[in-house]
Parts: C-alpha cells; structure tokens; sequence
C-alpha cells in the first residue's frame, strides 16, 4: 500500500513540472498495459491547473491509452505464443474455446465497460490479444470508452473547476458504474423497442 502512495505522489508530481503533457501520455499509456495508478490522477492536476487546456489533456490521455491499449493487445497476443503449450496441458482445449467464443461475442462490451469503468482495462487489453479478438472492435471500443472517460472528467473540471475535484475524488467508481448501467439500460431498451 506505501509503494502505491509513493506511485500515486509520484505522478502528481508531474503536473508541477513543465513536462506534465508528455507525462500523461507516457501515464496513460503505460496503465493501459502495465502500470497501476490511472492517468485520471495526472488528468485531474493538468486540468486544474490549466482549465482552458482541459480538452487537450484528455485528448492527449485518450490518444495515449488507445495507443497503449494496443500494446496491451500485442503482449497478449505474443503470449498466447508462449503460453498455448503449457495452458492446454492443464486446460481443456473445448473449455478455452467456450471462453473465447463468449469474449469475442461480447468483446465490444467488455473492452467498452473495462475502458470505461475502475475495472482494470490492462486486463482485458492483453485479455483481448490472447484471445485473437478483433483488433478494429477492440480500438473502436477502447477509442470511445476512453475517449468518454476522460473527455468527461475534463468537462466536469472546465465546467466546475476545482470544486468538483472532491466530488470526483470521492464518487468516481460510483459515478462510473451508474453511468454504465444506464448505457447497457438504455441499449437493452432500444434493443426491445426497436
């Protein structure tokens, strides 16, 4: 828990510095592959402190965790390489198969809610290149849940300025979560409609 403080001080602190924009780029990507605090911490403090440059620095945000995203996904993918011998040994073949065809049929949603949500996106990036998914619906839904995630936190702050830091801070899982029940809500509502 202390290592994770330190990480957590550690990112801020780049705000204060003149090498905050390529920080959070360089945040942003990593935390979509392997990195453990999210880039929203860095994104807050930017955005903050420049108001006007707000959008910018979810852009740069969106751009870098697409991209690192995509990093996810070719680690998993060489993964599978490595792994596929060893994880049939203790595996079912059928059983994987099973797996796989259920993250595929609901890749756009799982990888939509991962990007979207607290719920850790690394996982179903590498998740994602391990099971041979499609890469063009994996970078559109990684584009727009992203892209949503940060462009929003970016609105709150141009918006409210550093009043709603605190809000954030405090309601973001939950604000996240119910944002995404109503999405999934209101696409089974138009699937029954329609």
């Amino acid at each position: 828990m202390q290592l994770l403080k330190r990480l957590y001080n550690w990112v801020l602190h780049w705000a204060n510095t003149p090498y905050g924009t390529p920080a959070l780029f360089l945040l942003a990507f990593a935390e979509s592959s392997f990195f453990p605090i999210p880039p929203d911490v860095l994104l807050i403090a930017l955005s903050l402190s420049i108001p006007k440059k707000a959008f910018k620095y979810a852009a740069v945000c969106t751009v870098g965790s697409v991209l690192g995203g995509a990093f996810g996904y070719l680690l998993g993918w060489q993964f599978w390489e490595i792994a596929k011998g060893i994880l049939f040994k203790y595996i079912d073949p059928a059983g994987f198969e099973m797996v796989r065809h259920y993250f595929i049929k609901y890749e756009a949603w799982a990888v939509s809610i991962a990007g979207f949500t607290p719920v850790p996106y690394k996982v179903f990036t590498i998740s994602a290149g391990f099971m041979r998914a499609d890469f063009l619906v994996f970078f559109i839904a990684s584009l727009l849940s992203r892209g949503a995630r940060f462009f929003i936190v970016s609105f709150l702050i141009y918006r409210f300025g550093p009043s709603i830091r605190t809000f954030i801070d405090r309601y973001f899982n939950l604000l996240t979560y119910v944002f995404t029940s109503l999405l999934i809500g209101g696409f089974i509502i138009i699937k029954y409609i329609l």
